[in-house]
């Protein structure tokens, strides 16, 4: 879960006749809000993640995370026409519906915690095909490349995506063998683009290969690190999303690029939640399946 902090940094220049004084600077603590992590897709029920935000100066740890998860909310889905309450699984604060997305659908999201009340909404999207995709070696290497695709955008400007990989073949060496290479869709940095210069085309592009948080995997660390592999199955989830959904993934993935630059503007979170932070967004979804050969 992704944690929400307040940063007030302060430069004070001290230059009067040749004195020095220490100076306490009193950060304030940031007011705690609830923060979701919430997605439908066509096909697929809700998952609603649900936690606090965690103090700035505050330790990191996995023991911290799951402390500030919430359990015991009320969490409620609508389309319109069914209202569904989210059931919790045990001993964590993420809540699973029994609606299922579909496209074209609006959907209404309603979570009650501890006397206060967090509201969103978003629409999953007709789902937007590819036409067609493959992999490609990059450059001069031997065994490594992207994949490719090629897309016919429809003629409605203001159409938003985001772009996910999952390599499903299992590995032939090393301490993973015979695991498979990615258990989850991984979304690469810069996963989400709009047409607004691209609306009504057709043209090609292409994704490096997305790295999960925290892997320690031989091939995340190594010369294959955002690349995919001659002899990988990969399965490519292309998704349509609505304007907010796109908002907030590209403010987050700014951040997380200018995370550890001193040249780079922070950039705040788009969120679409309200008395909250996060996003509860839509996802249309299609699949096609690229074997690297």
């Amino acid at each position: 879960m992704r944690t929400t902090r307040l940063l007030l940094v302060s430069l004070l220049l001290l230059s009067l006749s040749a004195c020095e004084k220490n100076v306490t600077v009193d950060i304030p603590e940031a007011e705690e809000l609830f923060v979701v992590e919430g997605y439908i897709e066509n096909g697929q029920p809700a998952l609603l993640a649900l936690s606090r935000t965690l103090p700035f100066f505050g330790s990191i740890n996995v023991t911290n995370v799951i402390q500030n998860t919430v359990q015991g909310a009320r969490v409620i889905v609508s389309d319109g026409t069914t209202i569904d309450t989210l059931d919790q699984l045990p001993g964590f604060g993420v809540y699973v519906s029994s609606l299922i997305g579909e496209a074209g659908k609006t959907y209404t999201l309603r979570v009650e915690a501890e006397g206060k009340v967090l509201t969103a909404s978003t629409k999953i999207p007709e789902v937007v095909t590819l036409d067609s995709t493959w992999w490609k070696v990059d450059g001069e290497r031997d065994s490594l490349g992207f994949v490719w695709a090629r897309m016919t955008e429809p003629d409605t400007l203001g159409n938003c995506y985001r772009w996910f990989a999952q390599r499903i073949n299992r590995y032939t060496f090393g301490d993973d063998i015979g695991r498979q290479k990615d258990s989850i869709f991984i979304a690469p940095l810069g996963s989400v683009f709009e047409d607004k210069f691209i609306n009504g085309r057709s043209f090609n592009f292409s994704f490096p290969r997305g790295i999960a948080t925290n892997s320690e995997k031989e091939d995340d660390e190594n010369e294959e690190r955002f690349f995919f592999k001659r002899g990988d199955t990969i399965v490519v989830k292309f998704t349509a999303i609505d304007r907010d959904h796109f908002e907030f993934w590209r403010t987050a993935e700014t951040q997380i690029q200018n995370n550890g630059n001193p040249f780079g503007s922070p950039a705040p979170i788009t969120s679409n939640i309200s008395g909250g932070l996060g996003i509860w967004g839509g996802y249309a979804a299609s699949f096609d399946t690229v074997i690297a050969q």
